[in-house]
């Protein structure tokens, strides 16, 4: 008796190692020199402690609207600037969640928004200098399931929303002197991922998101983003710039299904 207690103790013991064993390697893996060779073509990566910020809850409350946040780190006495900022979310089915181009003159130092994230992951952030060279940055979050929760607006709300438009701008502590503006795009769109299932047909709902965004102060560029199925419903970027002193504040965006929304904005009056 004592030894089929034992041999009962050890087959459960192997068993336990072969169902661990799968989870361990999937732990294990990392995708990210996969990305780096197929989004980056193998570029090399610098160090972008001193470079680029990114900031995300370390354990998501809704991992389908997670906040993430981007922040230029070069020092004022650096002359290169920051020509583009692409967001990788390792583990997602698609993991080139956005990239940002900025404008040659904006100064844009912040941005922020809302991803969708499916697993616990690494997330990068890989900053291009106008030398040419890219330099990375990451965190780790913890959120699971974010592309496939079902959307949080019903789909005739969401058509009726569809392409609304709202500018906001945000007080800044500089002087009043100063042109540096913070300011808000928010566009209706439901930005369905692909992956998410209708509750009625218990079919999937095909991939439809904006997948080109371009800012300007009235014609200068400010900053542009292409997007993909991690942006969460209703796209929000939240970001800083300089005002050269346009009067009207321009927004377009394209969607996956070709339609283009456009709204521009008289600077001193933002708003819907």
């Amino acid at each position: 008796m004592i030894g089929y207690a034992r041999r009962l103790t050890l087959i459960a013991a192997l068993a336990g190692i072969a169902f661990a064993a799968p989870a361990r390697a999937e732990e294990a893996y990392d995708p990210w020199p996969g990305l780096v060779q197929d989004i980056f073509n193998s570029r090399p990566m610098n160090d972008g402690a001193d470079i680029i910020g990114i900031e995300m809850p370390y354990r998501a409350e809704d991992a389908a609207i997670v906040p993430v946040a981007l922040r230029s780190k070069l020092s004022p006495a650096d002359s290169r600037r920051i020509r583009s900022i692409t967001l990788v979310i390792d583990r997602n089915p698609a993991p080139m969640a956005a990239k940002f181009e900025l404008g040659p003159d904006a100064n844009v130092t912040e941005i922020s928004t809302r991803v969708r994230v499916n697993n616990y992951t690494d997330v990068h952030a890989v900053a291009e200098l106008s030398d040419g060279q890219l330099y990375v940055a990451k965190t780790y979050v913890k959120a699971s399931g974010g592309c496939s929760a079902p959307a949080a607006k019903n789909a005739e709300e969401a058509r009726n929303r569809l392409g609304q438009m709202r500018y906001r701008q945000f007080a800044r502590e500089e002087a009043p002197a100063s042109r540096v503006r913070e300011a808000q795009i928010m566009i209706g769109h439901p930005n369905n991922s692909g992956l998410q299932m209708d509750q009625v047909t218990q079919l999937y709902i095909p991939a439809f998101f904006v997948n080109q965004l371009k800012l300007t102060q009235d014609d200068s560029p400010v900053l542009s983003m292409e997007g993909g199925i991690s942006i969460s419903e209703d796209p929000n970027l939240r970001f800083t710039y300089v005002s050269n002193g346009a009067k009207r504040f321009r927004a377009e965006a394209k969607d996956t299904d070709g339609h283009v929304f456009r709204n521009e904005w008289d600077v001193e009056k933002p708003g819907t």
